[in-house]
C-alpha cells in the first residue's frame, strides 16, 4: 500500500489519541480507589461481625447488672420495711425473726453490691470496647464514602476524556486515506497499529529489527507504507528515521 509520508505521520497522532482513549476506558472500568474499596466493604464486613460480638458481650452485662441493681432496691426496701418494723415491734420472737431476716438480708445485700461492683468493672471497658469498634466502623465507612466519591469521579473524568479523545480522533481520521485507516485500524484491534521508526527501532513492539529487516525499511519509497516484521505495525519513517 502506498500513502503520502505526511498521511503515514499523521498515524502517530491517531496512535497517541488511541492509546488516550485506551486508557481513559481502563481508567472508567477499574478506577484506581475501586480495589481499596472492595477492601473496606470486606473489611467493614468482619468489623461489623466483632461489634456484634463486643455488644453481645456489652449487652449481657448490662442486663445482668440491672437484675442485681433490681434485686438491691428490692432487699434494700425490705430492709428498710424490716427495720421499721423492728422499731415498732413489742413482741419478743417478732424480734428475734425480725433480728434474722436483717441479718439475712445484710448478707445478701452485701453479695448483691459486691455483684454490682465487679459488673460495673467489668461493663466499663466493655463500653470502651464497643466504642472502639464502632470508631473503626465509621472510620472503614468514611474512607469507603470518600473513596467511592472519588471513584465516581474519576468515572467522570474517564467519559470526558474518551468524548475528547472521540473528537480528537474524528479530526485525524477524515484527514487519512480511507484504505490506510481501515489498514490502521485492523492492524490496532491485534497491537500498537503503527509506531515511529528510528535508529533501527519500531515504536510500537520497541523490538530492534534485525540489520536486514532495518535496511529493507530504509529502502523502501517515501510513499510505501512498510510494515514491522516482528510485531506488524505499520513503521512510520519521520524525518530523522535512520
Amino acid at each position: 500500500m502506498n500513502a503520502s509520508p505526511a498521511d503515514q505521520r499523521l498515524l502517530l497522532d491517531l496512535v497517541a489519541i488511541d492509546d488516550r482513549r485506551d486508557r481513559a476506558k481502563r481508567a472508567k472500568e477499574n478506577p484506581p480507589q475501586a480495589a481499596r474499596v472492595r477492601e473496606l466493604v470486606e473489611q467493614r464486613t468482619a468489623q461489623n461481625r466483632v461489634l456484634a460480638e463486643r455488644v453481645g458481650e456489652r449487652d449481657a452485662l448490662r442486663t445482668e447488672l440491672t437484675k442485681i441493681d433490681s434485686d438491691v432496691e428490692l432487699a434494700s426496701r425490705r430492709r428498710d420495711r424490716d427495720s421499721q418494723r423492728l422499731e415498732e415491734a413489742t413482741d419478743l420472737a417478732a424480734i428475734r425473726a425480725l433480728e434474722q431476716e436483717l441479718a439475712s438480708l445484710a448478707r445478701r445485700l452485701d453479695d448483691l453490691e459486691t455483684a454490682q461492683l465487679e459488673l460495673m468493672e467489668k461493663l466499663d471497658p466493655a463500653e470502651a470496647s464497643v466504642a472502639e469498634q464502632e470508631a473503626a466502623v465509621r472510620a472503614t465507612i468514611e474512607e469507603g464514602q470518600r473513596l467511592s466519591a472519588e471513584g465516581r469521579e474519576a468515572v467522570q473524568a474517564a467519559d470526558r476524556e474518551l468524548a475528547e479523545a472521540a473528537r480528537d480522533r474524528a479530526a485525524v481520521a477524515e484527514k487519512l486515506p480511507d484504505a490506510l485507516l481501515a489498514m490502521y485500524d485492523r492492524l490496532r484491534a491485534r497491537g500498537t497499529g503503527a509506531g515511529a521508526f528510528a535508529e533501527g527501532v519500531c515504536g510500537g513492539c520497541h523490538m530492534a529489527l534485525a540489520p536486514s529487516d532495518a535496511a529493507d525499511v530504509r529502502a523502501l519509497g517515501a510513499d510505501v507504507v512498510a510494515t514491522c516484521p516482528e510485531c506488524g505495525a505499520i513503521l512510520v519513517r519521520t524525518g530523522d528515521a535512520s
